[in-house]
């Protein structure tokens, strides 16, 4: 039992670092932080994340670069040119490792304004940061885990961000129903997304990438959104303008 409390709540930990931190701020701008602030989210998003967490830097510019180039050669993560899931998987992460490690020319639109601290994130980067990682998670499930059925969980547990990230980018550009027309294959894969956090909306995200609320329509309930504003509330972010269409954003890269 204790494994499965365990893997719930690593489940939204991590996924709110994605989404509200290397997301919506680091990707979209959707409000500002202190630069305090900023290095704290940082930090959560190292504990929450673990052995598969992502440099903000880096994942905002893969990201912006899928807005910019949805289902082309140049999207970092589109289903249309990977024959299954994990080949998606793979070719994701051997692109995010080439932005890390700079061994791809960005194009400088993509890297306005990205989050940024290097020195921290080469240690949460580092093979031996992420095996520490794996050592702490296998060590809880041998302590823990009541069945070997439980040991089924391990592999998600251990690349949690880029299970996120494939669900969306996989599932989400396939399956689902569009509230909006665009130009790619973008779908909202859940009519009610709590266990997204909000992500499931992919096509409403792609027609406002910096709408601070995912959801549109009036079952279309966002969890994020509120916890944005709370936040806002407390001065811990800035809201920034009104959300930008996809034409508009992607002038601004």
């Amino acid at each position: 039992m204790l494994v499965v409390v365990f893997f719930i709540i690593l489940w939204y930990s991590s996924l709110f670092s994605q989404t509200f931190f290397q997301h919506r701020y680091g990707a979209h701008g959707g409000f500002s932080m202190s630069k305090g602030w900023e290095r704290f989210f940082f930090i959560i998003a190292y504990i929450t994340q673990g052995s598969s967490y992502m440099s903000p830097k880096a994942y905002a510019i893969m990201h912006r670069m899928h807005h910019a180039h949805t289902d082309t050669e140049m999207d970092p993560h589109s289903p249309s040119f990977s024959k299954n899931i994990f080949a998606m998987m793979w070719r994701t992460r051997n692109i995010y490792t080439d932005i890390f490690h700079e061994k791809t020319k960005i194009d400088p639109k993509y890297i306005k304004n990205v989050p940024e601290w290097d020195k921290f994130d080469k240690w949460a980067n580092s093979t031996v940061s992420r095996l520490l990682w794996v050592i702490l998670y296998v060590a809880f499930f041998i302590a823990y885990a009541t069945s070997p059925w439980l040991y089924l969980l391990l592999p998600i547990v251990l690349s949690m961000g880029a299970f996120h990230g494939a669900i969306i980018n996989w599932f989400a550009h396939k399956y689902g129903y569009k509230n909006y027309i665009l130009k790619n294959t973008s779908e909202n894969l859940f009519s009610i997304d709590v266990l997204m956090l909000g992500e499931a909306y992919h096509n409403n995200h792609h027609k406002f990438p910096a709408a601070i609320n995912f959801g549109k329509r009036w079952h279309e309930v966002d969890p994020m959104y509120p916890v944005i504003r709370l936040f806002a509330w407390l001065g811990i972010i800035k809201l920034a303008q009104p959300a930008l269409s996809v034409s508009q954003e992607n002038k601004m890269w």
